[in-house]
């Protein structure tokens, strides 16, 4: 049943997103040889799921490759764990493409540990979520690009669902940019004193490792719209260390 269910999501994407060029095709989950001269390295090879585990190697996880693409879709009445990266990272630039469901909510967090109940709990989350067609009303620091509960986005950049979107997230000594289909939505510095009170006033007061790792894991969080059905896709994941 869940093969079945992330095909219908998968087949729904397709039908929102127009067909790629076989040049488009030919460069996924690649790295070119500029990019490896600059030290990028690929996260995902559009094959398997090598490199990847479950937050604390729970099971019962939705994660599934399809197509090139590492997806997740909200299972019915299942718990849905996230997933992370094999190694940590500390200054990074990070580069993905990914797409959203209608209704769907994710998340890509990093400095994650696994000290915690939830990657949450300590890395900070570029969000992603459908704006427009959440059925919950949002605030501003829910929306796509936000670093989550902690600072909104400068500018809406976000395409429909079942669009690709591109992100970079840049962490370079404290300062941490998101930058959303050629965009910077967000920018902040952590430890400063203006981050400090956004935390303490915030969603994260009692988290006291929220944002205390300078280094971890790469985090994708699984599907968790309240709507079932519901899922996200990434490609093309790639870092460089800064």
């Amino acid at each position: 049943m869940k093969n079945y269910l992330l095909l219908l999501f998968v087949m729904a994407l397709v039908t929102l997103t127009v067909n790629a060029t076989p040049k488009d095709s030919a460069i996924l989950n690649q790295l070119s040889k500029k990019e490896m001269a600059e030290g990028w390295k690929l996260l995902f090879d559009g094959k398997s799921l090598d490199g990847w585990r479950t937050f604390k190697n729970a099971t019962g996880s939705s994660w599934q490759v399809v197509d090139g693409m590492l997806c997740s879709t909200k299972p019915q009445g299942h718990s849905n764990p996230d997933i992370i990266t094999n190694d940590m990272f500390g200054d990074f630039e990070l580069q993905i493409d990914w797409k959203i469901s209608p209704k769907g909510n994710s998340g890509i967090m990093y400095m994650v540990t696994e000290d915690y109940d939830g990657a949450e709990l300590s890395g900070p989350e570029y969000q992603l979520i459908d704006d427009d067609g959440f059925p919950e009303k949002l605030q501003d620091w829910q929306k796509t690009g936000a670093n989550y509960a902690m600072n909104v986005p400068m500018v809406s950049a976000v395409k429909a669902p079942g669009e690709w979107n591109h992100t970079v997230i840049k962490v370079s000594k404290g300062h941490v940019e998101h930058w959303l289909n050629g965009k910077k939505v967000v920018e902040y510095d952590l430890y400063s004193d203006a981050w400090k009170k956004a935390k303490a006033e915030g969603k994260w007061k009692d988290a006291p490792g929220y944002g205390a790792s300078k280094t971890g894991h790469i985090a994708f969080q699984a599907s968790h719209s309240g709507v079932e059905n519901t899922g996200v896709c990434f490609r093309n994941i790639k870092i460089k260390l800064l």
